[in-house]
């Protein structure tokens, strides 16, 4: 079986050196919860503008989805141009082109003064896709301002975006790590919020009691995990596939995206070909083995000097309802909370463009993305998308009348999970390698969805708003911020 880990974490890399977990109280002028591309640019900014900064995470640098991410720096994003011209007007495009080529700059212009090894290259994008919809975005795409887009012919239709890029995006977020403690800033992992809150001072506490005091607090952990409701209802989680292989013929370093359903992406690395897609809702499917199978097949006619799948994982999505991500003040009448979220698959950029405007705004200083990126917008046109994500998750909630997946617990092999009915009760139900249960309760902490077993990397899944949890039930992914219930 291939490794089930990305590309990146291959091999012995430095680790950022680290203050331990947190022990007492501490104040800072800033406290950054989560420590991915996006809340470490937001440190690293910070730190550099003379703010002190406290950043912690659960785990560590980059050990989230910025550790799975394809790492595609580019302003070609998801969501068409000629999508985002309809549902927010040409302005707002322009800016959100703007935007995107300015984070590339940044991340080149970072990396080159920081002097970190993260083999960042320049490189041409290209969209695939039938001849009809390449014609509408063109046009969308130099009304925007990307003049220097084109038709080529290359598999048949596609349109070349220059001067796009790629890079390690561990080896990168590692070196911004260092230069945020260089400049002063504290880094804590193992260090677990349950806890947020603005106001005049802002509060982050800890699952140890601790609190960290500060001016603002940013929540920059992919889902927002102080956010129960509000910005859940505008954006859904989305699992993606990603396996690589060795190229045995060369290929110019370039990336590449298509418009099917669902859609794919690639790029190289070294010698490696790493390509994506097979996307779907969270939790709402298990045939990870058909989606890697999909992808290697789409690869293989794409790209036909490839060798065997030498790596595979999956990474976590957040699709806002109208193509845009969420970044800035936190809906409500609290101030000096923020949070960075909905990265359509554009992390990398959207990373960095929250790490320039949320230091704007700490900053008191003007920013012309603030208006775009607002968290408490509203798009109108937008509804019929809005009203189908969230009729989806409603339809989630049906799982707990359903029946469960096995009688008993008996009917669950080694190594495998299933929700399990007693009663009126729902159990997620784990057998380790050894032949051990381990029970707890199938129901989300977050907003009371019945979870669903991930049996390729064995986690479960809650099916409406993107949290996860490990087999025994603790809590890897937000917007829970606390695991599943034990049982005895």
């Amino acid at each position: 079986m291939s490794a089930t880990i990305p590309i990146w974490w291959n091999g012995n890399r430095t680790r950022v050196p680290w203050y331990p977990p947190l022990g007492d109280d501490t104040y800072a002028d800033v406290c950054v919860v989560g420590l991915g591309l996006a809340g470490v640019t937001t440190a690293y900014l910070l730190a550099r503008a003379g703010k002190t900064v406290v950043a912690i995470d659960d785990d560590g640098v980059a050990c989230g989805e910025t550790g799975r991410t394809t790492a595609h720096i580019t302003a070609v994003l998801d969501d068409r141009y000629y999508a985002l011209e309809r549902l927010h007007g040409l302005h707002a495009a322009r800016l959100a082109a703007e935007s995107h080529v300015a984070a590339i700059d940044r991340i080149e212009a970072i990396a080159s003064a920081e002097d970190i090894e993260c083999e960042f290259e320049r490189v041409d994008g290209y969209l695939l896709g039938p001849g009809e919809l390449l014609d509408r975005e063109l046009a969308a795409c130099h009304r925007a301002g990307f003049t220097d887009v084109e038709r080529v012919p290359l598999r048949g239709n596609a349109l070349r975006f220059p001067r796009q890029a790629q890079f390690d995006p561990v080896a990168y977020i590692e070196g911004l790590a260092r230069a945020v403690v260089r400049d002063g800033g504290r880094l804590y992992g193992g260090t677990h919020a349950v806890e947020m809150s603005g106001g005049t001072t802002g509060r982050v506490v800890t699952d140890k009691g601790h609190v960290i005091t500060a001016g603002a607090v940013v929540v920059a952990t992919g889902s927002p995990v102080n956010d129960v409701v509000t910005m859940h209802t505008k954006q859904a989680a989305y699992r993606t596939y990603v396996i690589a292989m060795p190229l045995t013929e060369p290929i110019e370093p370039a990336l590449y995206w298509d418009t099917a359903t669902p859609y794919h992406y690639a790029r190289m690395h070294q010698n490696m070909l790493i390509v994506g897609g097979g996307d779907h809702k969270t939790g709402q499917a298990d045939n990870a083995a058909d989606r890697y199978a999909a992808i290697e097949r789409w690869a293989r006619e794409q790209f036909p000097g490839t060798g065997p799948v030498e790596y595979r994982w999956s990474g976590q999505i957040l699709e806002p309802v109208d193509g845009l991500a969420f970044i800035g003040p936190n809906p409500g009448v609290v101030p000096n909370i923020y949070v960075a979220t909905g990265d359509s698959g554009n992390g990398m950029t959207y990373g960095t463009i929250a790490g320039m405007l949320l230091t704007d705004l700490i900053m008191c200083r003007e920013n012309p993305w603030a208006k775009l990126y607002d968290p408490a917008r509203l798009s109108l046109r937008s509804g019929v998308e809005y009203a189908r994500e969230n009729l989806n998750v409603a339809g989630q909630y049906a799982r707990w009348i359903t029946p469960g997946e096995v009688p008993t617990v008996a009917h669950i092999a080694k190594g495998a999970g299933a929700v399990i009915r007693k009663g009126i009760t729902k159990i997620a139900a784990y057998r380790d390698e050894k032949g051990k249960m381990h029970e707890c309760s199938a129901v989300c902490p977050h907003l009371y969805c019945i979870v669903d077993w991930n049996s390729t990397e064995k986690t479960w899944d809650c099916p409406c708003h993107g949290s996860r949890f490990d087999p025994y039930g603790k809590v890897i992914n937000g917007p829970a911020v606390t695991d599943l219930e034990p049982l005895s």
